[in-house]
């Protein structure tokens, strides 16, 4: 079947009637700055090109689906919050978002620091060759074997979540004859405008120590009371996806309340605070992120006025972005299949790749956007559902968004803000082969976590 013989959707007319769906861009040729990697623009043909490569020359060699990432935008974005913070200030990559030993290498060589929170993850990044100095070690369970491995490589802080690993850090760290450098890890009541599962400092979570009865207050206590522990600060992370400050500010008032309890009680002032990361990106044109001078200022403000109140010193701040530097940089690419157009309602538009490349729209209901990116079209829009190919009915890439009606099997599609968390959440479901990671960097392209094989998934079954 031709393109100009498609049948179509529901077009825009009939939707709005609905007063359910967002009207689709003038021209859904143009391209959304806020959403894109840095070095994203169409050429001269229409096709959407990366660091000066177009996409369909990037699919014919890597193959579809894949991750697609601007290393000179990740690379920027990491000088952008280094900059912005200044000497004066700890800027930790929150590995979680993605991790691979090209990134700490990227980190390195742009002066950040990285926060990991998994055996797995300090692994990588000591393999990588990232000093064990500039590494913090998360996690709300950390095993005997993780925390020995981190002690022995001598991390620069480890962030205790739970009396239990106040003594099981204790123990390990007298055994090796150090003193390792702890935070703790507080949950301060507050729950950040973001999905339920991913607000992260209200107290019925599994996260932190509870400010709330005096929990907090006494994690400190026994933890000075060790020997074998060096109290360097206080730590909190209130969510995920967060536009709005005011969450950071009740989060630091609370927490230096607590410094000012740890001084009055101990004569100790506490040099350190970390206030962790959370700020949101543009998955849509609605969204609006802040910048990161914005962010440090708003953030240094903050503490400076509370510590000011409580007659402290202003301790320094660590910050743990993640999503906000890699999440801009990359996109997915996918070569459309089926399409399946349901009169009055949407258009479904099956890809050849799914919820295994992609889970967030399926756990956290989270919003993309999405662009037909081989070519360009005048046909009018149509609502689409962009769909994988797995068997499950919530199998959804981007909920609802416009594609032109021409659309047809072949035609390549872009989801772009996929950097953050979708290669690192990728599954092999229904025995899916997880999708490459291809940095781009001034016309030139190289796989940096190559595509799984079958070979790959047969040499792990050895049953």
């Amino acid at each position: 079947m031709s393109r100009s013989a498609h049948p179509a959707g529901p077009r825009h007319a009939d939707v709005m009637t609905e007063g359910h769906y967002s009207a689709p861009a003038a021209d859904l040729n143009v391209l959304d700055e806020k959403v894109w990697a840095r070095t994203v623009t169409r050429d001269a043909d229409g096709a959407l090109t990366l660091g000066g490569i177009a996409v369909a020359r990037l699919a014919e060699e890597f193959g579809t689906p894949a991750y697609f990432l601007d290393e000179s935008d990740f690379r920027a974005r990491c000088r952008a919050w280094a900059d912005a913070f200044g000497p004066d200030a700890d800027v930790f990559y929150a590995g979680k978002a993605f991790l691979s030993r090209a990134v700490v290498r990227w980190l390195q060589e742009e002066g950040l620091n990285l926060d990991v929170c998994s055996g797995g993850e300090l692994t990588t990044a000591l393999d990588a060759g990232m000093p064990a100095e500039r590494i913090a070690f998360h996690g709300n369970n950390k095993t005997v074997a993780e925390i020995e491995r981190a002690v022995e490589a001598g991390v620069g802080r480890i962030v205790l979540d739970s009396f239990q690993e106040i003594v099981r850090v204790a123990h390990i760290a007298r055994s090796h004859g150090v003193r390792q450098r702890v935070q703790i890890r507080v949950t301060v009541g507050v729950e950040a405008h973001t999905h339920e599962f991913i607000a992260t400092a209200h107290e019925d979570q599994k996260f932190g120590i509870a400010l709330a009865d005096g929990q907090a207050a006494e994690a400190v206590r026994r933890t000075l009371a060790l020997d074998s522990l060096e109290l360097i600060g206080i730590h909190s992370h209130i969510g995920s996806q967060i536009f709005d400050m005011a969450g950071f500010e009740v989060s630091a008032r609370r927490v230096v309340q607590l410094l000012a309890e740890v001084r009055d009680e101990h004569g100790v002032e506490l040099p350190e605070i970390d206030l962790g990361g959370g700020l949101g990106i543009a998955y849509t044109s609605e969204d609006d992120p802040r910048e990161p001078h914005d962010i440090a200022k708003a953030l240094s403000d903050i503490v400076t006025r509370e510590c000011e109140s409580a007659k402290l010193r202003t301790p320094r701040i660590s910050v743990e972005p993640g999503r906000a530097i890699v999440g801009p940089t990359a996109f997915t690419l996918y070569e459309v299949g089926t399409i399946k157009p349901l009169e009055g309602l949407r258009t479904y538009v099956s890809v050849d790749g799914g919820m295994s490349d992609n889970i967030r729209t399926a756990l956290y209901d989270a919003e993309y956007s999405v662009a037909l990116v081989s070519r360009t079209s005048e046909a009018e829009p149509m609502l689409v559902r962009v769909v994988g190919k797995h068997c499950e009915s919530g199998d959804i890439v981007v909920k609802d968004a416009f594609l032109p009606a021409d659309l047809a099997p072949g035609d390549l599609i872009a989801v772009p803000a996929t950097g953050a968390y979708c290669r690192s959440m990728a599954s092999n479901y229904n025995h899916a082969l997880r999708p490459p990671v291809v940095a781009v960097r001034d016309g030139e392209a190289r796989v940096i976590v190559r595509r799984e094989t079958e070979e790959d998934l047969l040499r792990l079954d050895v049953g």
